[in-house]
């Protein structure tokens, strides 16, 4: 029955980014690339003068978090195993062209995610606790003028918010490189997420500030030896991932092959997984800010979504050069980068288990936290006991099933979420300033 029940799944998932999904990401980003005069590529060439105008305007009297400390729980929430693990399942189904279409929706979905931000910011209410609730649950009530939508909305964010595919590749990780039972570590992980989670934004920021930067920096480091250790494949590498963009590409070992529209599609649905483009999770955190400016806050988004595709890029990229990705039929997706890195640095695979832990863990507890606001908006009084004992009994089931099966129902209900949330998005389009 459970099988049947993914086949449908993933007939609807498949049919929405062919589809949907595609047209929505690429219409949308190149409407507002246009509208703005390509703003993306105006901030990222001034970073400095962002950080420094974001930190000035956060000043000591205004309620709310530091907005630094909030691009980095941003970036804690995106740079984690989807640009490990999720970018190898897109490289398994789609092909290497999936990386090409990763590259264009997220160049169209920073200022979709700018856009997000800005009007999470822009119609935010104190929450008389210090702080801010924002997102999209608030803007799209002013978009939709009706409280439906909303509130399908924070459903399908409470179900988003439990990140399972992280929770089980870290399960799977863990149990495997240090052989401890499998329901132990279930126990102890969920233990670490409800403590961290139920913190709050505040808890999570302060997380992720301390532990982002640090993971960032060593990944990037490595996959660069490999990189510069392969340089002479780099050309062919590039050159397979442009004609497998528009061609699709044949079997190659336990690889079935795929074509444009499957590399389109898996590539899309990646950028949207692993840089949360439309989905609403960066702009209720980053609706804590102090600053009064939504514009300062928003373009922290095109930096920390450059990030995201640049360590993609990496993972993808180290994957491909060693040739690692020929052997798809005897390996889970996690296991993809650790055999590429194992081929370069020693001890890889212990490495790696602590390294899927740290970058995952933020990953769980920044959805989990952004679960928890969500499900405060449906139902104030229980809303949030209800989503603890969701998450509990999500968590620990899913922690059972195929990595790719449980990915499958994240990127459902992110589709989902980007359809609604861009729906909003365009109407609210004239709230939305570039500057």
């Amino acid at each position: 029955m459970l099988d049947n029940i993914f086949e449908t799944l993933e007939i609807i998932n498949s049919f929405f980014w062919s589809y949907i999904g595609f047209t929505l990401i690429i219409a949308c980003g190149i409407y507002f690339t246009i509208k703005s005069n390509f703003f993306q590529f105006r901030t990222l060439k001034r970073p400095r003068k962002c950080i420094r105008d974001l930190h000035e305007s956060a000043q000591k009297g205004h309620d709310g978090i530091h907005p630094l400390k909030l691009y980095f729980a941003s970036v804690g929430g995106m740079v984690g195993l989807g640009n490990m693990v999720g970018i190898i399942m897109a490289l398994m189904i789609g092909g290497p062209g999936g990386l090409f279409w990763l590259w264009v929706a997220s160049f169209c979905g920073m200022l979709i995610k700018y856009g997000e931000i800005y009007l999470g910011v822009h119609f935010r209410v104190p929450n008389g606790r210090g702080g801010y609730d924002g997102g999209p649950m608030f803007y799209l009530k002013e978009a939709f003028r009706n409280r439906y939508i909303p509130l399908i909305v924070s459903i399908l964010l409470c179900i988003y918010g439990v990140e399972v595919v992280q929770f089980l590749i870290i399960t799977d990780t863990v149990v495997k490189f240090f052989a401890i039972d499998k329901h132990i570590v279930i126990i102890g992980l969920l233990a670490f997420t409800l403590y961290t989670g139920l913190g709050g934004i505040n808890r999570l920021a302060t997380i992720c500030t301390i532990l982002m930067p640090v993971f960032i920096i060593i990944y990037v480091i490595m996959c660069l030896w490999v990189l510069v250790n392969h340089a002479s494949e780099i050309p062919n590498t590039l050159s397979i991932v442009f004609h497998s963009a528009f061609n699709g590409h044949a079997a190659v070992g336990g690889f079935a092959g795929s074509t444009f529209v499957l590399a389109a599609q898996k590539g899309i649905a990646q950028a949207v997984y692993s840089g949360d483009i439309g989905i609403g999770y960066d702009s209720i955190i980053q609706a804590e800010t102090k600053t009064q400016h939504p514009e300062k806050q928003a373009r922290m988004a095109v930096f920390a979504l450059a990030t995201d595709t640049i360590i993609c890029t990496m993972s993808m990229l180290v994957v491909l050069v060693t040739k690692v990705w020929h052997g798809t039929d005897k390996m889970q997706p996690s296991e993809f980068i650790t055999k590429a890195l194992g081929m370069h640095f020693p001890y890889i695979e212990t490495f790696m288990a602590i390294f899927f832990f740290l970058a995952g863990f933020t990953t769980i507890i920044a959805y989990f936290s952004v679960g928890i606001k969500s499900s405060a908006f449906i139902a104030p009084k229980w809303g949030r006991t209800i989503y603890i004992a969701y998450a509990i009994f999500a968590f620990s089931f899913f922690s059972f099933f195929d990595q790719n099966k449980v990915m499958l129902i994240m990127s459902l209900s992110g589709g989902f979420l980007m359809m609604l949330n861009l729906m909003g998005m365009i109407r609210l389009r004239h709230h939305i300033k570039f500057h």
